[in-house]
């Protein structure tokens, strides 16, 4: 069986997410420490800067681009100090992606979701009645 796919969470949200689970996030590369493999990512959003803490092993060697948009997918990790951190499986490069319209395809993806795990929930009771 295959792992869930991983979920597109807003920067803003990734603190919250629970451990071990698969997300791809967004954010302005403002920060990376080759020599301990660490990266940060940084988004706005309602006047506050969320940031987001990568471990960037697993996708070294890699060639920061200070400033620069990135979409990470990786595994959350609870860690002290830093809190929440993503270890990448992927890290790319994304510089001049229309964000707003990215937050709005991430909203559209998930009123789709819910939609249909609606509809899948109405067809399972209507199959249990009968």
């Amino acid at each position: 069986m295959l792992p869930a796919a991983a979920a597109f969470l807003l920067p803003w949200e990734v603190d919250a997410a629970r451990e071990g689970r698969s997300l791809r996030t967004f954010g302005r590369l403002i920060s990376y420490q080759a020599e301990g493999s660490r990266a940060t990512l940084s988004a706005h959003h309602a006047s506050r800067e969320h940031l987001v803490h990568v471990h960037t092993l697993f996708v070294e060697p890699f060639n920061p681009i200070i400033g620069a948009q990135y979409l990470v997918l990786g595994e959350v990790e609870k860690c002290e100090g830093d809190g929440v951190v993503i270890r990448a499986r992927v890290l790319n490069c994304v510089d001049g992606v229309n964000l707003a319209l990215l937050q709005k395809a991430i909203a559209e993806q998930r009123k789709y979701f819910r939609e249909r795990e609606a509809k899948e929930a109405v067809a399972t009771e209507t199959g249990a009645a009968t």
